[in-house]
């Protein structure tokens, strides 16, 4: 049963960031619209809506769900992202967030092993549900597609990055 004693107060508040950035490198990979990044945005916070209601869901994702509800833990995720971000070009905020992804992964490979594989299973299910929240390309929402290419590569190197 992993939560927040598990790790150090910097673990934990790169372990709390991690469901945003996922969200962020999908969004970086392939940039929508004005309506399209909203979409995106409202995924994440689907997912973690979706989370807090399941009665099965794993004591890991469970604690880093109701932290993040908090409006203190929430706008300390967000701080830390923007800080991560700062000065980017687009390109570079997903190079940037793979990176920080990848060192959570080490994170909970080390401190919670066993917890480790469902937390980021639920990593790459946020990062699905982003990349599937807007239609990319096409006008005004129609003839675009689901999932751009540019976005499966994204999820496909977000995988790598948490080592899935």
């Amino acid at each position: 049963m992993a939560n927040r004693a598990n790790f150090t107060s910097d673990q934990w508040d790169r372990i709390l960031q991690a469901p945003l950035l996922v969200g962020f490198a999908v969004s970086a990979g392939d940039p929508s619209g004005f309506i399209g990044t909203l979409q995106e945005g409202m995924a994440t916070a689907s997912a973690l809506a979706a989370a807090k209601a399941d009665v099965g869901a794993d004591d890991l994702i469970r604690a880093v769900v109701d932290d993040l509800l908090t409006p203190e833990a929430r706008t300390a995720a967000r701080e830390r992202i923007r800080l991560l971000i700062q000065g980017c070009e687009l390109k570079e905020i997903k190079i940037r967030a793979l990176e920080e992804l990848r060192n959570t992964a080490k994170i909970l490979d080390a401190a919670t092993p066993l917890e480790s594989r469902p937390f980021k299973n639920w990593l790459k299910y946020i990062a699905n549900l982003v990349a599937e929240a807007g239609v990319e390309g096409g006008f005004l929402g129609f003839g675009g597609e689901k999932v751009s290419a540019a976005e499966r590569a994204t999820l496909a190197e977000i995988s790598a990055a948490i080592g899935l």
